[in-house]
């Protein structure tokens, strides 16, 4: 959510950077509702200071055996006028705030301005795509001849938009969550396993309600949600907080399987598991003081490269334009891996500084030892890394003309010695 008070100070400067997000914002109704809640509530307490003036009078009234009926009767046409002009600044209030949270975060001063994917720059890539003396397979040939991956039976499972790993296949996820696990805890990061259902406060506290209401897997009947990454309840740790300036910054990474209603939405992606409802992310998140969340948003960005760097797999670096930001993201990066089998980029991960605008929704602030007021700090978070992108991009990498896939290096231990994966096991 944005600070109110900059927003009256300069609401054109807040419309400019939506527009640059190609959203046109009437500034100006905003406004006239938060002038009309102030002056309404402005004039509730001048009434209620009338009231009090005026009951204590009639208590003097009454001890020097005056008649107070007249008196009496002001005081309840003044509650009534209170009564009112409370309900209307309520309901002011409530317009005022429910279109603040609708609004998405203006893009950084550092954000290249566009209007879609194709006004994103490139930053770098890393590595060289594979090349190979016989025609790669795609992920869902390359699972099903090997008898890891089974699609129909997922299908049968759950429906469309899900998928089922045997064997190997179950083996090499799980050994990628724990790799990633790892490599960020001897990053700095602390692990934090946390619940995978969260409250509607902890989904608004990061910007996925109101917005995205209706991509979000709900259960009515408890009114929670399932998480659709695991940032949600990592940024909600610090919720209604004041930290230690001392502390930070604070850093967690964390495994969650993540939910997403809108995934293969209109057909897009919707062959093999490019585009899931459910899926396994491990996600790094940081609490930072605001001087140094730029900085440290290209030190997220390197962690979640080193993992794609370990693995040997061939990733380029965009940068979001203003226009394809995410709703709460002020700057972001997008890591796209090279899946030769599929012959396109894939994003594994959005690294992302939100500035103090999801730290503001969940009233996540710190104090420096030697000030009185506590301030909001930063958020940042970053996918380290997002499955099943991930395991297409090794699996379509590493394969061989035999149809086996060999397995990286570092991964070996995690796979408990296995080097490769082959239709003989």
């Amino acid at each position: 959510m944005i600070d109110i008070k900059k927003f009256r100070e300069d609401a054109d400067f807040f419309k400019k950077k939506w527009a640059d997000r190609g959203l046109e914002v009437d500034v100006n109704e905003i406004l006239a509702w938060d002038t009309e809640w102030r002056e309404s509530t402005v004039k509730v307490e001048e009434l209620k200071s009338q009231r009090n003036t005026a009951s204590k009078q009639i208590g003097i009234m009454k001890k020097n055996g005056e008649d107070a009926s007249s008196a009496m009767e002001a005081v309840r046409s003044l509650g009534d006028q209170i009564k009112e002009l409370d309900a209307k600044a309520a309901e002011l209030s409530s317009q005022v705030n429910a279109k603040l949270l609708s609004l998405p975060n203006p893009p950084s001063e550092f954000t290249p301005v566009g209007l879609t994917e194709e006004d994103n720059p490139e930053v770098r890539r890393w590595g060289t795509k594979p090349e190979f003396d016989f025609a790669p397979q795609a992920h869902w040939d390359l699972g099903q001849n090997l008898d890891i991956l089974d699609l129909p039976r997922a299908a049968k499972i759950s429906g469309s938009g899900f998928y089922l790993w045997k064997g190997a296949g179950a083996r090499l996820e799980r050994a990628l969550i724990n790799f990633f696990l790892d490599q960020n805890t001897e990053n700095g990061y602390k692990e934090a396993w946390v619940p995978f259902v969260v409250n509607p406060k902890a989904m608004t506290g990061t910007g996925q309600l109101p917005k995205f209401a209706e991509e979000i897997y709900h259960a009515p009947e408890d009114n929670l949600y399932l998480v659709p990454t695991a940032e949600v309840p990592v940024t909600n740790i610090h919720a209604d907080e004041i930290l230690d300036a001392k502390e930070l910054p604070i850093a967690y990474t964390a495994y969650t399987p993540c939910f997403r209603r809108e995934a293969g939405a209109a057909g897009k992606d919707s062959r093999g598991i490019l585009r899931v409802h459910q899926f396994s992310k491990v996600e790094m998140v940081k609490f930072v003081e605001p001087s140094t969340s730029y900085t440290e948003l290209e030190m997220l960005l390197a962690d979640a490269e080193h993992l794609l760097q370990q693995l040997g797999l061939h990733y380029r670096v965009i940068e979001l334009c203003s226009g394809d930001l995410g709703f709460s993201a002020a700057r972001c990066y997008d890591i796209e891996v090279w899946a030769p089998g599929t012959e396109r980029y894939l994003e594994v991960s959005s690294c992302s500084n939100f500035e103090d605008f999801q730290s503001r929704r969940c009233k996540i602030r710190y104090k420096e030892e030697t000030e009185k007021k506590a301030k909001l700090l930063h958020t940042l978070n970053g996918s380290g890394l997002a499955l099943p992108r991930c395991i297409v991009a090794l699996m379509e990498t590493y394969q061989r003309a035999d149809g086996s896939i060999e397995v990286p290096d570092v991964l070996v231990p995690y796979m408990g010695g296995l080097t490769e994966i082959s239709a003989e096991g």
